[in-house]
């Protein structure tokens, strides 16, 4: 039995130092975005990183960058999430194309179905996975808050 172990661990070694060899020759790149013409945020954080080939969106809630106001409604503020989310993936070289994952925060639960009337919009084909979940209470009182993992355009 150990002699059959051992085989296998020494047929696997080469495979394993080719993984790892390649592996190690594509270094991972970390750049912060930034939004042009966009303040800085007034919290710490960024936008989103790039890691590699993915990008990671920081949460994007239903403020105007042109205003700084937050619609009333549920659907103006899912609406302008998307559109602050859609200019984050842009800036980071992406798209809502690319988008794999997204998380999205309710404030309300009850407002899932409009959400979703919102949402497919922007995600109009093979739309990304998503877990949506009602938390507590969300940033400046938002009713919506989502946040993105997406790949980069090549």
């Amino acid at each position: 039995m150990m002699r059959n172990k051992s085989r296998l661990i020494v047929a696997a070694f080469p495979l394993l130092c080719a993984f790892s060899s390649a592996y190690a020759q594509k270094p991972t790149e970390r750049r912060v975005v930034k939004l042009p013409g966009a303040p800085p945020p007034s919290v710490p954080i960024s936008p989103a990183i790039v890691a590699g080939d993915l990008v990671f969106t920081s949460g994007q809630i239903g403020i105007d960058p042109k205003t700084g106001q937050m619609g009333a409604t549920f659907e103006e503020q899912a609406e302008q999430v998307l559109k602050n989310l859609t200019a984050v993936l842009e800036a980071a070289g992406s798209g809502t194309t690319h988008v794999v994952k997204t998380t999205v925060f309710l404030a309300d639960m009850n407002d899932y179905a409009a959400m979703n009337e919102v949402y497919k919009k922007y995600f109009k084909e093979d739309p990304p996975a998503r877990s949506a979940i009602q938390v507590a209470k969300l940033p400046a009182n938002a009713k919506i808050e989502i946040e993105a993992v997406a790949l980069v355009k090549k």
